[in-house]
């Protein structure tokens, strides 16, 4: 008798299965092929920045060859189209850019070129402030001490990982200025500073040393 039953209630969950499938299956069909067409698209689009990042890559190689053969025009060419593109390589190509217009003389175009990028919100802080520190080295020969100090005085901030190179700039912008003594403190400063670069540390040393005599 157990067995009698036990088939009609399968018969009738079998008849609810139907009735339900009948009613939903083609939700659920529709359902599962959006999903599929999702996956598909998220694979596609993976694929296509992987890519688009390789490809990248090569042409900034490229540009980067074009640049120790010493055909920086055409380098500067290829840079800029690669800017125009954006992402990692774009941003990378646009700092090569703005530096080999500095290198060819047009220092107006390249501290405009970094300018731009330093006001730049789709880039991430650290790469403004080099923008910034950049844009003030090459224009101090000829632009206001004052002006560069105030640019720089933000990126001076304990914790920019431009620090030392912003301080060494100011205590430049300060000479040139005339105040000597200020210089001389940054200098000193920057001398027995043991998280800047050696380097740069030497340098300020010499600086500190001429300035004290």
């Amino acid at each position: 008798m157990s067995d009698i039953f036990r088939e009609i209630d399968e018969e009738l969950r079998r008849e609810n299965l139907l009735k339900l499938w009948s009613r939903y299956g083609k939700y659920v069909i529709l359902a599962v092929a959006l999903i599929v067409v999702i996956v598909g698209a998220i694979v596609a689009w993976r694929e296509h920045q992987a890519s688009e990042r390789r490809a990248q890559s090569g042409r900034y190689s490229a540009a980067l060859a074009l640049v120790r053969e010493g055909k920086n025009t055409d380098a500067a060419k290829l840079f800029a189209s690669l800017a125009q593109e954006g992402g990692g390589y774009g941003l990378l190509a646009s700092f090569e850019e703005a530096e080999l217009l500095a290198k060819s003389g047009d220092r107006k175009a390249a501290i405009a070129a970094y300018d731009n990028l330093s006001s730049s919100s789709g880039i991430d802080r650290e790469f403004r402030d080099l923008a910034v520190l950049l844009s003030v080295m090459h224009g101090l020969a000829d632009g206001d001490p004052k002006i560069a100090i105030e640019r720089l005085q933000r990126l001076t901030e304990a914790g920019n990982p431009w620090r030392a190179s912003a301080l060494e700039l100011t205590a430049a912008a300060k000479l040139k200025g005339g105040d000597r003594n200020g210089a001389l403190e940054i200098y000193k400063t920057l001398a027995d500073d043991l998280t800047a670069p050696q380097r740069l540390r030497a340098r300020a040393a010499e600086m500190a040393a001429a300035l004290a005599s």
